[in-house]
């Protein structure tokens, strides 16, 4: 299992990022969550096996058709093992 921390930033609020971003992740049976933040950027936490969050990482570059991506910025991190599922949080 592995885990990743990324920041979206660009054209990634009110274009269904958060929740294209679950349904990327829950196909890939991954775990984690999806939040926007004041800033204008989204931060995502996948966490599953190794292919399937690379899957998802490379999808963030894009994101859903309406976005505008202009960076992600990427950590690995150690899994969290309390989460379950793929949640949309309330922003922070």
């Amino acid at each position: 299992m592995m885990a990743l921390h990324a920041f979206v930033d660009g054209r990634v609020q009110g274009v269904w990022f958060r929740q294209s971003t679950r349904e990327q992740a829950e196909n890939q049976r991954l775990q984690g969550w999806v939040r926007n933040l004041a800033d204008g950027r989204v931060e995502v936490w996948l966490q599953g096996e190794a292919v399937a969050v690379h899957h998802v990482e490379t999808w963030l570059y894009s994101g859903p058709e309406l976005a505008v991506v202009t960076e992600v910025i990427v950590e690995e991190v150690s899994p969290d093992l309390s989460l379950n599922g793929f949640d949309v949080l309330d922003g922070a």
